[in-house]
């Protein structure tokens, strides 16, 4: 992974494992709204027919129930995805930011996969559930200081422990929308999580201008005012400083031969409840 030269690279080994087993001890993440568990990822059916329907989208019977199975799948992954990410957060000095929004709710899952059959017509149920990427997701920020180095810390120790880089992307140097978001793909249950690293800025900047991404992104929403609401959003984002080395930020390299370090302390399962 390319960044500026630090006289501290990523923490021995002896250390990591060192806190690696204090923050799987349920040692204290810095977070900023932690809860001990995600809510509950069932809802029932809106329709009398089984299916699913909300602000003109809407899901058969069939595909309801494909999409609560998906959500199902994720909860249960999500129980050891967790303690990895947490453990990364502690080591790394980051402050975990919204966990008990880690799991997407049902209805936000079911709204993304509708719209996306409405827009690809002809396109399965099964087809739009593997673009999903984000029904498991995690946000981790830094003081833009030590921005830079502590995603590097964080995405070496999740490739090391196995999580395998699906998706890097870096829009520090883009107009716009400024992070990463990194896509990733958990080594037992092979689900795929989310992972934004921001300042506290661009976490700022990002709630800013949520509603007007929302509004942008609406099926009805005119041309014109989808491009009045982007440069609303361009304008709050060019605001927000560039951490030092951040738009030379990249994705781990994929290990291509066994690594000793593979051996550190497996993350326990989150305790239920």
């Amino acid at each position: 992974m390319n960044t500026h030269r630090t006289p501290r690279r990523l923490v021995s080994r002896a250390a990591t494992a060192a806190a690696l087993a204090t923050a799987l001890g349920l040692g204290a993440v810095p977070t900023a709204t932690a809860a001990p568990s995600a809510a509950p990822l069932t809802a029932r059916p809106t329709g009398l027919d089984g299916g699913w329907h909300q602000d003109g989208l809407h899901l058969t019977a069939a595909e309801n129930k494909k999409v609560d199975g998906f959500a199902a799948r994720a909860r249960r992954a999500e129980r050891t995805i967790s303690p990895a990410v947490r453990a990364a957060a502690r080591i790394s000095h980051a402050e975990l930011v919204g966990f008990d929004q880690r799991l997407k709710s049902p209805d936000s899952l079911k709204r993304k996969v509708a719209t996306r059959l409405r827009e690809t017509p002809g396109q399965t149920v099964d087809a739009a559930l593997r673009t999903i990427n984000d029904a498991v997701r995690f946000t981790l920020q830094w003081p833009a200081g030590t921005y830079s180095q502590g995603v590097h810390t964080t995405a070496g120790l999740l490739s090391t422990w196995g999580n395998d880089s699906a998706r890097w992307t870096n829009t520090w140097n883009r107009t716009g929308y400024k992070a990463i978001n990194s896509v990733w793909r958990a080594p037992r249950s092979g689900q795929l999580f989310e992972v934004q690293f921001h300042t506290p800025e661009s976490k700022a900047a990002q709630l800013e201008t949520h509603k007007l991404y929302e509004e942008q992104r609406l099926p009805g929403t005119p041309p014109a005012q989808v491009r009045e609401l982007q440069e609303q959003q361009n304008a709050i984002f060019a605001a927000v400083p560039v951490p030092p080395g951040a738009e030379r930020l990249t994705a781990p390299a994929r290990r291509l031969s066994p690594d000793p370090a593979r051996r550190l302390p497996v993350p326990a399962p989150a305790p239920a409840g």
